[in-house]
C-alpha cells in the first residue's frame, strides 16, 4: 500500500512500517533529513511522478510504501477489551461509504478507546490509502473488522451480553438517557440515509446527539466522538 503526505508517512516511520519512500526533488531540508534518519531507502524522483503515482497533488513531495492493512477477524475487537480489562466497546459501522469519513471513524474510534471498528463488505468504504491516509495511523492500531451480514453481526454481539446502541437523530433517549457501564457496541449510519431500517430494528435502543444550533447534523465522524466520549467519561 502506499500513503501520501508528510504527517502520515512521518507516523508510518516512527511505527516501523514503511519500505521505501520517494520524495519530490527540491523538498524542505528538514523533511529530507528526518526521511534519511530512519534509514529507509529514498528514491528521488520529479513531483509530477509522485502527481501520477497517487493520482493527487496533495502529496506533499512525499510517498511512502507500508504495510498494508489487515482486516481482523470477528472475535477481535472483544480479546481487545480482556486484554485491557475493560467492558467491550465496539464501533458498528453502516453504510458509510466515503474512504476519508471511513477513516476518521478509524481515527476517532482508535483515539477514544474503543476496542474495535466493524463494517459490512458490501456497504463500506474500502480500506484504501485515502481512509489509511484519514484515519492517521489508526487502521493499523484498532482492529478493523469486516463482516458479511452486520444485523446478524449485531445478534451475535447480544448473545455475548452485548448492548447495541444505535444514533438516530430523530431517537426518543438522549445520551444522556443510557447505561454506559455494560459492554456496548455504539452504531453509526450514512450521513445521508442513517442506519439502515434492518440495522436500526436490531438495535436495543436508540439514542440522540441534542444540537442547540440550527445545523441538523453532523458529520458522522463527530457524532462518533461525541458519543464515544460520553460512554467512555460515563464509565469512570
Amino acid at each position: 500500500m502506499r500513503i501520501y503526505g508528510r504527517n502520515p508517512v512521518l507516523e508510518a516511520l516512527r511505527e516501523g512500517r514503511v519500505r521505501r519512500v520517494w520524495v519530490a526533488r527540491g523538498v524542505e531540508r528538514w523533511l529530507v533529513r528526518q526521511l534519511e534518519a530512519s534509514g529507509v531507502e529514498l528514491v528521488f524522483v520529479p513531483r509530477i511522478e509522485l502527481d501520477q503515482m497517487v493520482r493527487t497533488t496533495r502529496h506533499q513531495g512525499v510517498v511512502a510504501e507500508v504495510e498494508g492493512v489487515a482486516f481482523a477477524d470477528e472475535e477481535a475487537p472483544l480479546r481487545r477489551a480482556r486484554e485491557r480489562g475493560e467492558p467491550p466497546l465496539l464501533v458498528l459501522v453502516d453504510g458509510v461509504t466515503d474512504p476519508r469519513n471511513f477513516g476518521a471513524i478509524l481515527r476517532t474510534a482508535e483515539a477514544l478507546g474503543a476496542h474495535g471498528v466493524v463494517s459490512e463488505e458490501r456497504r463500506s468504504a474500502p480500506l484504501s490509502p485515502v481512509a489509511v491516509k484519514a484515519s492517521a495511523g489508526a487502521a493499523h492500531r484498532i482492529p478493523v473488522v469486516r463482516v458479511k451480514n452486520l444485523p446478524r453481526y449485531i445478534e451475535w454481539l447480544k448473545g455475548l451480553g452485548v448492548w447495541v446502541y444505535g444514533t438516530a437523530g430523530q431517537a426518543e433517549k438522549t445520551l444522556a438517557e443510557l447505561d454506559y457501564a455494560r459492554p456496548l457496541a455504539l452504531v453509526v449510519g450514512s450521513e445521508g440515509e442513517g442506519m439502515r431500517r434492518i440495522v436500526r430494528e436490531h438495535c436495543d435502543e436508540l439514542v440522540r446527539i441534542e444540537l442547540r444550533g440550527e445545523t441538523e447534523s453532523l458529520n458522522v465522524a463527530v457524532a462518533l466522538g461525541i458519543a464515544l466520549h460520553w460512554a467512555v467519561q460515563h464509565r469512570g
